[in-house]
């Protein structure tokens, strides 16, 4: 049998820890140089034009640069990148050169890093943000996109990665 709740803090973790979300790897570049954070809430707003949303914790110290630079990557990650999204979470206080030391980034059309090699990548300009309780929520317009040559992708389920792997055709 179910049991229904009060939506309390701690409830709304547990349940959305069963929810689950892609991995990825947010990236930009500001005043000292290339930064990023590892983010799950990122979600299709619209294809026409194409248009996404990310969500960050306001009191994150990145938060200010992300805001100020305009623009950002977002980098799915693949299986084969887990070992990245705890670096990218600031997991052992690894300093932000050292982090993106740890993989391949090139450049597209606003400039932020884009993993070289992630399932896909989507290359963006910020539209809007809005202020919603904890967090900051970036609208933004995809600029240019980089396919990765595996479909596969990583996701975060129950307190832990799982890789997804597309069945062959």
């Amino acid at each position: 049998m179910t049991e229904i709740i009060a939506a309390t803090q701690q409830a709304y973790r547990e349940a959305m820890s069963r929810l689950g979300a892609a991995v990825n790897i947010i990236t930009t570049t500001g005043p000292e140089g290339d930064v990023g954070f590892t983010a799950s809430a990122v979600c299709s707003v619209t294809d026409t034009p194409p248009t996404l949303l990310m969500c960050m914790n306001r009191n994150a110290k990145l938060n200010p640069i992300f805001k100020a630079a305009g623009f950002l990557c977002v980098n799915v990650l693949a299986p084969e990148h887990e070992e990245l999204s705890p670096v990218f979470a600031s997991v052992g206080d690894i300093p932000m050169a050292a982090r993106f030391a740890m993989a391949s980034w090139q450049r597209l059309t606003t400039g932020a890093p884009v993993l070289t090699n992630a399932a896909a990548s989507f290359d963006c300009i910020v539209d809007q943000i809005t202020e919603i309780g904890t967090h900051s929520v970036f609208f933004c317009t995809v600029q240019s996109i980089n396919l990765g040559t595996a479909p596969s992708g990583l996701i975060y389920h129950g307190r832990s990665y799982h890789p997804i792997n597309p069945k062959a055709a």
